[in-house]
């Protein structure tokens, strides 16, 4: 029996693939179709370039679309446990740098979403490791990228 890999996302992640994955089989599959239907009709494929190019524009597509289909096919939609004493999945987690930092925000979501731009860290990430199960007032020491920690106050999850 094989393990698959489940995909743990909020319902706005899991909306948001589906929105992606319709774009993709609706606008940018006809699209590069027709691209290569008219790098056909410039005759001899051996040396053309547009061919080539929406060629691997399709590949690059049809990769996007099997991998889409294939985290929402096997998708965990957290839910959220009404515990806001305890960092959890799906929660947003608001920290200050011990003694004197500034205040950071960030959700803890899958990996499907996760974009730290958007204040969205991947469940999988070091400082999300760090900071699940971590209680309200606790302080944790986070990993740092150089390979240092930086201790964090909890302050606020939500």
């Amino acid at each position: 029996m094989e393990n698959k890999k489940e995909y743990p996302m909020t319902q706005e992640g899991f909306e948001q693939l589906q929105v992606e994955l319709d774009e993709l089989k609706t606008v940018k599959r006809p699209e590069v179709v027709e691209k290569i239907k008219v790098a056909r009709s410039f005759g001899d494929l051996s040396e053309n370039s547009e061919y080539d190019a929406a060629k691997d524009e399709q590949g690059f597509v049809e990769k996007e679309i099997t991998k889409i289909e294939e985290m929402i096919r096997h998708a965990v939609i957290i839910e959220d446990n009404g515990d806001k004493n305890t960092v959890g999945l799906g929660n947003t987690v608001t920290f200050t740098e011990v003694p004197d930092g500034d205040k950071e925000s960030y959700q803890i979501v899958g990996s499907a979403e996760a974009d730290p731009f958007e204040g969205k860290i991947s469940n999988e990430s070091p400082m999300a490791q760090a900071l699940l199960g971590a209680k309200l007032k606790d302080e944790v020491d986070v990993p740092l990228p150089n390979g240092n920690s930086m201790k964090v106050k909890i302050v606020k999850i939500d």
